[in-house]
């Protein structure tokens, strides 16, 4: 038994000279900062990044919210134009600037002559005209009165 005891004692004894003795803190020093540090940087990125996409769904939002005003806008414009190009408003307008319906046209060939019979566009007595409807608020471009209030309320946003 002192055979092993021996070699126990000199196989403790290189075991124990590969293991430093003694608390070692000094190499775990850089390696503790390393990590700390690497975590607060992770954690600083982050908290930027959640910042950068906040900001750009605020302004996703207000964009949103524009554009639905716009659009409201635009086809408020749109019923106005499409108002004012109805056959009995142009018809209207005209008579007022003091236009006729114009008679009968004539055309020319290619060769210079003349197909149908002109005619004069004769003066009718302008009829009384209609009473607007009272919906139509919208002013008129052709008329000299000055323009009426809208009752139309301006376009909203619904919030989205």
């Amino acid at each position: 038994m002192t055979g092993t005891a021996e070699q126990m004692k000199g196989r403790a004894g290189r075991l124990a000279r590969l293991m430093p003795s003694g608390p070692n803190t000094a190499a775990r020093t850089p390696f503790v900062l390393l990590v700390v540090l690497l975590l607060a940087g992770g954690l600083i990125s982050l908290l930027l990044l959640n910042s950068a996409l906040n900001e750009g769904s605020f302004r996703l939002s207000k964009l949103k919210r524009e554009t639905t005003e716009l659009t409201d806008e635009q086809q408020a414009l749109q019923r106005d134009v499409d108002s004012y190009s109805q056959p009995d408003a142009l018809e209207r307008r005209a008579r007022r600037l003091g236009m006729v319906p114009g008679g009968n046209p004539a055309f020319l060939n290619p060769d210079g002559s003349v197909r149908g019979v002109p005619e004069r566009a004769a003066a009718e007595p302008s009829p009384v005209p209609a009473p607007e409807p009272a919906a139509s608020t919208t002013p008129d471009p052709a008329s000299s009165a000055p323009p009426t209030t809208s009752t139309t309320p301006p376009p909203t946003s619904p919030g989205r």
